[in-house]
């Protein structure tokens, strides 16, 4: 039976919006607290943690209420990760801590923790996240969105060795499993009242990158073969979504404490991020020249798609002028009709519960900016 009790008023105005953010926040201080004394001393009960978590989120959408966006998060304050948690609660996939080299990003590595899939992949009626969602939009008055890693990042994010199911040696077996699991979550997020799900699919950006291109290649996977089959993988799991269900994807090189883990311009997968995916809503990293140039946005198809360029910063707390990312547009409107963009920041604020960077107070201004610049630009945030 669906559960429409977390639905939107009617009265909500519905995405696409012209002032969004990709979803994480800063962990405030008591909840990292909780955190530590829940998972490392052990030293408080699960409904402790609960009630820190659920007070910090309160406090976060009234905060991105408060500033004048049109939707809020939960900013993902109850996970370690922006993927991994969402990924390990999926059947079949697990997640391991070992002592060997973690994943780098430039001048850091995560914490030495690795996907591996075990058995068939499928998304489960319990999955955690429903219920992160359902909090989240019992306790705003705007539209609630949930950001959740993209189809892709099971696969990208997974070591050869570490995928022990046997029938996914043959990667159109793991893919068609990924898709099908994701078109599951698509209709229980909805059944539980979600109507804007944005998927975070970062790997397009990854392939565009000659040193992760090269490390897949010397695996025997073609990148180029790989973003195609990505494309599809996100098309089929939201093409059966409802009319009135929106779907955001973000693309970033990488943010982890402010650090990032690629950089390369999207030519090699705008035609696929565009045209083959379906998604309704594109949030597209471009605060640095690590991003590449606008000319990609020449493949974004007229119509009703949207395109969220990330020219505002979350890893440094410098704040952007708003000459400046007026130019910006200005600039954009030269490859494609400005009516198709609105604006939002490169990434999330803390990618991992450590966080980037940057102080709450800076955090908060960046969103103000967001809005300030929707409104300089198009009049309002919404529409």
């Amino acid at each position: 039976m669906t559960d429409v009790s977390a639905a939107p008023a009617a009265s909500v105005a519905r995405p696409p919006y012209r002032a969004d953010h990709v979803g994480s926040l800063l962990r405030p201080k008591a909840v990292k607290e909780a955190r530590k004394r829940f998972f490392e001393e052990k030293s408080i009960e699960a409904d402790e943690l609960h009630a820190a978590e659920d007070e910090a989120i309160r406090a976060a959408v009234k905060a991105q209420q408060d500033v004048g966006l049109p939707v809020v998060t939960d900013g993902e304050i109850r996970r370690t990760y922006w993927h991994y948690d969402f990924l390990r609660m999926l059947d079949g996939i697990d997640l391991e801590h070992r002592e060997k080299e973690a994943i780098q990003f430039h001048g850091i590595a995560l914490k030495p923790e690795f996907l591996t899939i075990n058995e068939k992949v499928d998304f489960p009626d319990d999955h955690p996240m429903l219920e992160h969602f359902k909090f989240v939009a019992s306790v705003t008055n705007v539209m609630p969105k949930i950001s959740i890693p993209g189809p892709s990042c099971a696969h990208f994010r997974t070591d050869p060795e570490d995928i022990r199911y046997a029938p996914y040696k043959d990667l159109e077996v793991l893919f068609a499993d990924l898709a099908s699991a994701y078109a599951k979550a698509v209709k229980a997020f909805y059944d539980v009242g979600c109507r804007y799900l944005q998927m975070d699919d970062i790997f397009f950006a990854y392939l565009c990158d000659p040193k992760h291109r090269a490390a897949k290649a010397a695996l025997g996977q073609d990148p180029d073969w790989l973003i195609d089959k990505y494309a599809w993988m996100m098309h089929e799991a939201i093409k059966d979504r409802p009319s009135d269900m929106v779907i955001g994807m973000h693309m970033c090189r990488g943010n982890f404490q402010s650090h990032h883990a690629a950089e390369g311009a999207y030519d090699l997968c705008a035609d696929a991020i565009f045209n083959k995916t379906d998604v309704d809503i594109y949030f597209m990293e471009y605060d640095t020249d690590r991003a590449g140039g606008l000319e990609p946005l020449r493949l974004l198809p007229k119509g009703k798609k949207r395109v969220m360029p990330g020219f505002i910063t979350t890893k440094t707390g410098e704040l952007e002028s708003l000459d400046d990312l007026r130019r910006k547009f200005d600039a954009v409107s030269k490859f494609a009709d400005l009516d198709q963009f609105g604006i939002a920041p490169q990434c999330g604020f803390a990618s991992t519960e450590e966080g980037n960077a940057i102080s709450e107070a800076d955090q908060m201004r960046k969103l103000e900016l967001v809005v300030k610049t929707a409104e300089s630009i198009w009049g309002k945030v919404t529409g």
